[in-house]
């Protein structure tokens, strides 16, 4: 992508004025994207975008450059703005350079860019049949298509000089239910670090499905009641309520700043004894899975609660330092218009030994939160407020009618402490995570469980 000599002098430039590190981060990225809509192709993109970051240490402080500008007197002078922000004693010279060879350990069989768009649309195409014979009251579907092929080198001065390929795969279906009164919609978005194969071995028939049938369910359901209520919370996506209402908090981001409701607190008990926290980026093929993180280091499975105790953060390397700790793999950014700092990868509570049959039956009263929507939180005191896609009330230990309109309202560090049942099947569903460094792909996941108590709030009808 760029030579090591050109590297080398990016980085002798950038610690001209006594910075005590400093990095390049290189990038070219493919993207193709489709939109099926109304039964026809709506939009049909292809891109390339490439760009070199450039970022200086001196103690805690950091400045951060970038360009489009990959000719060495551009690089040069992108170097220099960063080093200009950086004033320190000593001018260090860059260690020589240690290639290192990165082996992929997620395997990819088809790269997207090899496949015709012919062979891409069609599976839009039947994704879109699915969903829409699914019923006669859903009026519109729409599917989207993304892939995408990153190259990135990275190199730093303390010799790091490593180069990766990520490759992902995502397919998004959105449909709408409608009578004459209202509508609603239903939603499923499937994703992995694979090639065009994880399109081929899809299960079109499930996926497509499920949207269209969330969307018919919200149709004919009642307004949620509001209260306090026992919840259960199902697996897959419905651990972005953990992501953002823990996850965030462990990052070190807002942790070595003390801006974290979990910050001075590893070693203590955060959750009951049933509750264990992963972030793992090292899961094959998976959404949020990664070769090496954006400062090129290797990703690992990082315990963060074990057994209700908590038992560390995610680490970058610049809160390394702040932190005195090792970073942890999770230094990540959307893309070299960002500087990283510390993100989740595939983050999850690990299954327990209730089934969910056995936490339904266990249930006299509570509202299950079949699949979650988007929400928001404060990091810094873990409250949050939720969106629930597809709810029922839960009655004398069974499922009963569907209800609409529901959000969950409560506080990150409360609501882990208070869940009381974990089940045996754990599920990944595919996001995407905004924050300091962009929007990056991440897994959130976890095995259908309990919360004794949630503040639900509902939703009157119009009259």
């Amino acid at each position: 992508m760029l030579n090591q000599s050109i590297v080398q002098d990016v980085i002798s430039q950038a610690l001209s004025t006594g910075g005590d590190f400093a990095e390049v981060f290189v990038e070219d990225r493919l993207k193709n994207s489709i939109t099926l809509q109304s039964g026809i192709i709506d939009n049909s993109l292809s891109g390339r975008d490439f760009g070199v970051g450039i970022r200086v240490y001196h103690g805690f402080r950091s400045a951060y450059t970038y360009t489009t500008d990959f000719s060495k007197e551009g690089l040069l002078k992108t170097a220099q703005n960063a080093a200009n922000a950086i004033q320190g004693e000593n001018r260090l010279e860059p260690q020589s350079f240690k290639s290192q060879t990165i082996q992929p350990i997620h395997p990819v069989t088809q790269m997207p860019q090899s496949v015709e768009k012919t062979r891409k649309a069609n599976v839009l195409k039947n994704a879109y049949d699915i969903a829409k014979r699914h019923h006669q009251s859903i009026s519109q579907v729409k599917v989207n298509y993304l892939d995408e092929e990153q190259n990135v080198l990275i190199a730093n001065s303390n010799g790091k000089f490593v180069e990766d390929k990520r490759v992902h795969s995502r397919l998004a279906i959105a449909a709408i239910a409608s009578n004459e009164h209202d509508m609603e919609t239903g939603f499923y978005g499937p994703g992995a670090v694979q090639g065009f194969e994880f399109m081929e071995n899809l299960d079109l028939g499930h996926y497509a499905t499920e949207a269209a049938r969330i969307a018919v369910t919200n149709l004919g359901a009642d307004p949620c009641p509001s209260g306090k209520f026992p919840v259960i919370i199902d697996n897959e996506f419905g651990g972005v309520i953990f992501h953002e209402a823990c996850g965030h908090g462990l990052e070190a981001t807002s942790v070595a700043k003390g801006k974290s409701a979990f910050a001075n607190k590893v070693g203590e008990r955060v959750a009951p004894d049933i509750v264990t926290y992963i972030d793992d980026g090292t899961l094959q093929n998976e959404w949020g899975s990664i070769n090496i993180d954006d400062e090129g280091n290797l990703p690992q499975k990082n315990v963060l609660i074990e057994d209700g105790i908590l038992k560390g953060y995610l680490v970058d390397q610049l809160n390394s330092r702040i932190m005195d700790t090792a970073p942890t793999g999770s230094g990540r950014r959307e893309s070299y218009r960002f500087a990283p700092t510390s993100r989740m990868t595939n983050t999850y509570i690990a299954p327990g030994d209730s089934s969910p049959e056995e936490i339904i039956a266990d249930t006299e009263y509570g509202i299950y939160a079949k699949y979650m929507g988007g929400g928001q939180v404060n990091p810094a005191t873990g409250d949050y407020n939720f969106a629930i896609n597809e709810a029922y009330m839960v009655k004398d230990g069974k499922i009963d009618k569907p209800v609409r309109g529901a959000t969950l309202i409560g506080n990150g560090p409360k609501t882990l402490q208070a869940v009381d049942m974990v089940g045996n099947n754990l599920g990944h569903g595919a996001g995407m995570c905004g924050s300091l460094s962009g929007s990056i792909p991440v897994n959130v996941g976890q095995p259908t469980l309990r919360v004794s108590e949630m503040t639900v709030g509902g939703r009157k009808e119009e009259a």
